[in-house]
């Protein structure tokens, strides 16, 4: 028996030793080994790439085309599959004046052209038209409040499917009593995401676009009053409750924030384009857009840096007013 067992284990070493040995494994781990290769092969077929631009505050003043212009190049650069905005397209049209609000959509749509793939928008606060008391137009102009977007871009919200993942984004303004912003899902948006899940296989992966953050650290960090957050965010987070939520997307407070919640999805607060309109860092975040990177069922991300920084700074002031 001794003499049998050395022998065994000499020619065990062997194999090993030359390399042999998967030549002496059985059917299974080649098997194994196969279904491995199919599943890496059906995961890189279904990857994909986007990028998320929020905040860019498009205007003719402090060289914001150029600077817009430099994140457009970067971006066809790294030829992601399509680009999604975080809403503040344009700096500003809440205080009105038809002529001068137009133009700004006017130029955002001419300069997003220069995008070589699909760009999914999302309404800002600062994209909404007429709603501050001094806007020379008012509840009454056909344009107000999301009416100028909308002949612009169409609606404020809706989805789409890209490589197996629902794409859902949302429209997060509404204008209070007061004639200023708030942050709110109104009732008719909130029946529609309940229709669109409704089509949605519990399986497939989510992606939520919206600008005012459905959650934020910003209250807690500065100890400021309010929570610069949606209202009524966790009603959507309630109806999402059995889908395979994998991450929210938002704007608005020009910084960079990512967190993962209870091992069920993470967000992304993708700092800006613009900074802090366009005169440099917001909240120390540079100027810049999210990479985000999707294989399988699982995605990756970065923060891109589009190089407005060290332009801004070579160009110096008297070229930036």
């Amino acid at each position: 028996m001794k003499k049998t067992k050395d022998k065994s284990l000499d020619r065990r070493k062997f194999l090993l030793r030359s390399g042999l040995a998967v030549a002496s494994v059985p059917f299974l781990p080649i098997s194994c080994q196969q279904t491995a290769k199919k599943s890496e092969e059906e995961s890189n077929e279904n990857a994909f790439e986007f990028a998320f631009l929020t905040d860019i505050h498009i205007k003719p003043e402090m060289n914001a085309p150029k600077g817009f212009q430099m994140a457009i190049n970067k971006v066809n650069e790294l030829n992601p599959d399509f680009v999604i905005t975080g809403g503040d397209l344009v700096y500003d049209v809440m205080r009105g004046n038809y002529e001068k609000s137009e133009s700004l959509f006017n130029l955002y749509k001419d300069m997003c052209k220069g995008f070589e793939m699909p760009v999914y928008n999302c309404i800002g606060n600062h994209d909404l038209f007429g709603i501050y008391e001094e806007s020379p137009e008012d509840e009454n102009h056909p344009d107000y409040k999301y009416g100028m977007w909308e002949r612009h871009f169409g609606d404020t919200y809706y989805s789409f499917d890209h490589k197996g993942w629902h794409f859902i984004t949302l429209n997060s303004l509404d204008v209070t009593e007061n004639k200023r912003y708030k942050g709110a899902f109104h009732k008719e948006q909130l029946q529609w995401l309940a229709e669109d899940l409704n089509t949605v296989d519990k399986s497939t992966p989510i992606v939520i676009t919206t600008h005012i953050p459905m959650m934020c650290t910003y209250a807690q960090l500065n100890g400021s009053e309010g929570s610069r957050t949606v209202s009524n965010g966790f009603e959507v987070f309630k109806m999402l409750e059995g889908y395979n939520l994998k991450l929210v997307l938002q704007g608005h407070i020009h910084w960079k924030e990512y967190g993962f919640v209870n091992d069920r999805f993470q967000f992304l607060t993708g700092g800006s384009i613009a900074g802090n309109g366009w005169k440099g860092r917001r909240h120390n975040t540079k100027e810049g857009f999210m990479k985000i990177r999707v294989a399988g069922d699982d995605f990756s991300w970065e923060y891109i840096d589009h190089g407005w920084e060290n332009e801004r700074l070579k160009l110096g002031n008297k070229e930036t007013v």
